[in-house]
């Protein structure tokens, strides 16, 4: 045989079992079987005697792509069509969409968890406070609601007439809201939009002022976070009250420390909520 015979003589391939061949990819012979089972990779050559399966070099492009389309998120029905001449990048393009649509959905949910666990911020036992009130000169509008979110909307115009009156107010700031029906209600609600003073004055208007007097005995829950789940906070104090032998004797008040005056995120405001009390 000649020298270029021999160079140009075609080698035989190499062939390699199926422990060999899972562990040059880092795959397993399971898995193996599998693709041969369905038909997505059939080994070169299948030992009649014996069953053993070999596979060849040429082969690993192929498997290759499996591995890099399952990893991708395809699934084996999905891979064989694309093996089976299926236009790959329409697949690709399919695939980037669902998975787009599906990280869409995901920082939906993520959302989500981060709203729930503020909620679940406010629903911590509450540090309820027992606490005399001062007496208090207040400037006050006496005032009915068709519901809670509209008590903002009578403050600006009690500001410009306290300003009329030349009101001034105490330091440290104390402004609150006195709710004066029994129990709770989602509309007509009778309220006091109240403001301590350094002292009172004539009635202004729709303006008024009266002292209110001390309160022996108060419990206090300091509420952070929106107006929105005060309630929660109203039930941890009511609660409070009636499992320790309070009773509740007059108005409970709402006072603003911080809000949308000076915080712009509202889970930064700050409300006490203050229930005058006795023992039964």
């Amino acid at each position: 045989m000649s020298i270029q015979k021999k160079c140009i003589q075609k080698e035989p391939p190499q062939y390699y079992r199926i422990g060999v061949f899972a562990q040059m990819n880092r795959v397993t012979i399971k898995t193996l079987r599998h693709y041969d089972e369905i038909g997505l990779l059939k080994p070169e050559f299948v030992d009649d005697t014996n069953g053993y399966r070999y596979y060849t070099s040429k082969q690993l492009p192929h498997l290759h792509q499996i591995i890099a389309l399952k990893d991708i998120g395809f699934s084996l029905e999905e891979i064989h069509a694309i093996l089976q001449g299926g236009n790959e990048q329409l697949y690709l393009q399919k695939k980037k969409h669902e998975l787009l649509k599906e990280i869409s959905h995901m920082t939906d949910r993520i959302a989500s968890i981060e709203s729930y666990l503020m909620k679940e911020d406010t629903r911590k036992p509450a540090h309820v406070v027992l606490k005399p009130l001062p007496a208090v000169t207040i400037a006050y509008m006496s005032v009915r609601l068709s519901g809670y979110a509209q008590l903002f909307d009578f403050m600006p115009a009690m500001g410009v007439e306290m300003e009329n009156a030349e009101c001034e107010c105490v330091e440290p700031d104390y402004c609150f809201t006195m709710y004066c029906d029994e129990g709770y209600k989602e509309n007509d609600i009778q309220v006091e939009i109240c403001q301590a003073v350094v002292e009172e004055k004539p009635s202004h208007g729709d303006l008024k002022f009266k002292q209110l007097p001390p309160v022996e005995m108060a419990a206090c829950v300091l509420h952070k976070g929106p107006y929105e789940t005060l309630p929660q906070s109203y039930e941890a104090i009511v609660r409070y009250i009636e499992e320790n032998g309070y009773e509740i004797i007059g108005y409970q008040r709402e006072s603003y420390i911080d809000g949308i005056w000076n915080k712009d995120d509202p889970s930064l405001w700050l409300t006490e909520i203050q229930f005058p009390i006795r023992k039964r």
